[in-house]
């Protein structure tokens, strides 16, 4: 067997990126390359998909090598890393987030990709279709473009007097652009005024609370992608302290803290592209496989934030609610 070790620097600590082991024995040994402009989570081999891998066959170290890399915030990185997956030859790129899918995309058009999120891949045109993406790209969506608006009503429905939100978004990621579209364009027929917080690095978001302290809206939004989501307790723990009621994407930040969320359990949709790679390692080609969305969503309140934010949600809003903390 060979290990081998990358050390990339980021702001100026060395991160080790694992590359796994490739066994020189019997049978074939398939490689994937994955990346993600978000951190590294606590145990890369324990999150989503590679445990679901593992039910289906493929063990790191044995019949698979996976190189697993992170860029903390740095979309600088994401072409480079792309470059030297397709220099590397895998048989699957997987590609968490719309960057890291668009920037494997301009690396290759052969090697193929499955795409972990991303917003709408249509509108952003990674895909042609979601029934038949064509080209190289398959994977699955997290349908948050649509959902963008649904989020902002319930947002007015569980507080009525708001009228004035901040949106804070990565204005980096064209798939995110989009979701703060929908929202304004929601926001007109709900009469809400919007406050425009585009964020590009992890610095930004000291502009962005200064901005709300100065200027305070009524409640936040916040679009999560790999930026946002590496800085949610942070946004979390800010919206506590000035006291902000804000809805979130997903149901993490109201673990967190967060008042309330509305949108697919994203651990689920994690370990649904595992199909897809098993699919494609047996043959399949990825521009035919369709790209899935979610079907399910849920609705969090954080009853806890409401209290100390001297809110009563509405009946109508609880009782909806797929879970409740209280």
């Amino acid at each position: 067997m060979r290990r081998r070790e990358l050390i990339a620097l980021l702001g100026g600590a060395a991160l080790i990126w694992p590359l796994g082991v490739r066994a020189q024995r019997a049978g074939r040994v398939f490689r994937i390359g994955y990346f993600y402009l978000g951190p590294p989570p606590p145990d890369p081999h324990e999150a989503p998909p590679w445990p679901t891998l593992r039910k289906l066959g493929y063990v790191e170290g044995t019949n698979l090598v996976v190189e697993r890399r992170f860029a903390a915030g740095r979309r600088d990185m994401l072409a480079t890393i792309a470059s030297e997956f397709v220099a590397s030859r895998p048989d699957v790129i997987l590609a968490q987030g719309y960057q890291a899918a668009e920037a494997a995309s301009k690396a290759t058009h052969d090697i193929p990709i499955v795409v972990l999120g991303g917003g709408d891949p249509i509108g952003t045109g990674l895909v042609k279709s979601l029934a038949r993406p064509g080209a190289n790209i398959t994977g699955v969506t997290e349908a948050s473009t649509e959902l963008s608006a649904k989020r902002l009503e319930l947002l007015k429905e569980a507080i009525p007097a708001v009228s004035r939100v901040a949106v804070l978004w990565n204005a980096a990621d064209r798939a995110m652009t989009l979701r703060f579209d929908e929202i304004e364009a929601a926001a007109k027929t709900l009469q809400v005024a919007i406050q425009p917080l585009g964020v590009r690095e992890p610095e930004d978001f000291d502009d962005a609370f200064a901005a709300m302290r100065r200027d305070r809206p009524d409640a936040m939004f916040m679009i999560t992608d790999a930026l946002t989501n590496l800085n949610r307790k942070r946004i979390v723990e800010f919206a506590a302290e000035i006291r902000l009621p804000a809805v979130y994407e997903f149901r993490e930040p109201v673990f967190d803290g967060g008042l309330m969320s509305y949108g697919p359990n994203m651990h689920d949709l994690q370990g649904r592209v595992a199909y897809y790679i098993d699919k494609i390692l047996k043959g399949a080609k990825p521009g035919d496989l369709p790209m899935e969305q979610p079907t399910k969503f849920e609705l969090v309140v954080n009853l806890k934030t409401a209290k100390a934010l001297g809110l009563t949600i509405p009946p109508s809003i609880l009782a909806r609610a797929d879970e409740v903390i209280e």
